[in-house]
């Protein structure tokens, strides 16, 4: 079991940036992935970046250049640096951690947090 806490969520004008974490306790060493989701209303979930335990990242197309994210192994954190934000990235941001054995894989969400970008 994994349980994921998310933090940094607001209300912030186009333009501007916000830095969401999520903290991860439990049994942390069979976490392979952490990354981060978002769901705005009416639409699917969707991927935002993930990145794997060597440090190798995926972004969406439509954050690309704009978001970073990062993992403190120490601190056992994802955070997730957005820059330039418009309109279009309001959405609840939910933190995955996607944690494999032999018997398989499952994946951990975090409660979500807001975001919503107006001016």
């Amino acid at each position: 079991q994994v349980q994921l806490v998310e933090s940094g969520g607001g209300l912030v004008q186009p333009g501007g940036s916000l830095r969401l974490s999520c903290a991860a306790s439990g049994d942390i060493s069979s976490i392979k992935f952490m990354g981060w989701f978002r769901q705005a209303p009416g639409k699917q979930r969707e991927l935002v970046a993930i990145m794997d335990n060597g440090g190798r990242t995926s972004y969406a197309d439509s954050v690309r250049g704009r978001v970073t994210i990062g993992r403190d192994g120490s601190k056992n954190t994802v955070y997730l640096q957005m820059n330039s934000l418009n309109p279009e990235d309001t959405a609840v941001y939910f933190c995955d951690a996607k944690c494999c054995s032999a018997l398989g894989c499952v994946d951990y969400w975090g409660q979500g947090t807001q975001v919503t970008v107006s001016s």
